[in-house]
């Protein structure tokens, strides 16, 4: 399979983005765009020299995988229908809206022999692929995600839409189960929980302290991992990652005995590119999707957990 058309439903913000990536990549045709209003659909189309399609179904003919980036409560419908047709997927997050429909769009695909990718954007972003080998047995976690309020993304709560970045960061990071959680939250400017706290307890004693905000004034992403041989400290926007080690032949930390810090920034790259690479790599090669739907599932039953232990707190 040399050459993959491809497809993009969807093309609000983000799913234009989707599509201006398929039209860059030399060994993919982007054979057309599909989207609720027509006019935009057509506009983005133009934009890329490809097809508005009226209709995502009247696409599945003509391609060989999607991008599929419709408000959430249309994943599950979408994607079935493109796992039915014989359509790899790359589905946006969060995977679906219940775990249940999650399951259902697995088997579908694992009985089709199609890759399911799912959308975990930062799970390429440079400094996260860099950890490489440095990480080995964390046993505390502290995240913070904050971004300005932007109307987008609020037919969900903070949770499912910034803080499930970080959950399944995380939970690829912690080889082993969570056992319980806390978590409080506020709903301020939407009808949704606009900002939480989560801690995770896992089975092996690792804890995750994970906080999101989409009301913040300026924006911050960032993780530090404690583990018994380092520290380290990741900065997702500026790309930045700090290994503080005990001994070791980086710079010494003043004031601080037998300890050393190795920094390294990454340049600019360009995260969602490099996913839709990947994700056609992985229909072209027959390769397992970075991350997977399982992957998605996993992070979405930690995130509705969470949402859970939400609405007790908003309603009590």
């Amino acid at each position: 399979m040399s050459h993959l058309r491809a497809g993009v439903i969807g093309v609000g913000y983000l799913g234009r983005f989707h599509a201006q990536k398929y039209a860059a990549l030399p060994d993919v045709d982007l054979v057309g765009v599909v989207d609720a209003d027509q006019a935009r659909a057509e506009e983005v189309a133009g934009e890329v020299g490809t097809k508005a399609y009226a209709d995502y179904s009247d696409l599945f003919d003509s391609v060989d995988l999607v991008s599929i980036v419709v408000p959430t409560h249309l994943h599950f419908k979408v994607a079935k229908a493109a796992l039915e047709a014989g359509v790899h997927i790359l589905l946006e997050k969060p995977v679906t809206q219940t775990v249940a429909e999650a399951d259902e769009l697995i088997r579908i695909a694992e009985d089709n022999g199609l890759v399911f990718q799912v959308g975990h954007l930062e799970r390429f972003n440079p400094a996260v692929l860099a950890l490489g080998d440095v990480l080995k047995n964390p046993m505390f976690i502290e995240s913070h995600r904050l971004s300005p309020f932007k109307p987008r993304g609020t037919d969900v709560n903070v949770v499912l839409d910034l803080m499930i970045h970080d959950i399944d960061i995380i939970l690829n990071m912690v080889n082993s189960p969570v056992e319980s959680i806390n978590s409080v939250g506020v709903p301020v400017l939407s009808e949704e929980v606009d900002i939480a706290n989560a801690r995770l307890q896992f089975a092996n004693g690792c804890v995750a302290n994970v906080t999101a905000s989409r009301v913040s004034r300026e924006p911050m992403r960032r993780i530090r991992i404690f583990q018994p041989d380092a520290y380290v400290s990741i900065d997702y926007q500026s790309r930045k990652i700090g290994i503080f080690r005990k001994g070791g032949q980086g710079i010494p930390v003043p004031a601080i005995p037998n300890v050393t810090m190795d920094e390294t920034s990454f340049s600019q790259g360009d995260s969602l590119l490099d996913e839709i690479t990947a994700f056609v790599r992985s229909v072209k090669e027959g390769l397992p999707p970075v991350v997977s739907g399982e992957d998605g599932k996993r992070a979405l039953e930690v995130a509705l957990w969470i949402t859970r232990k939400l609405f007790h707190e908003v309603k009590s």
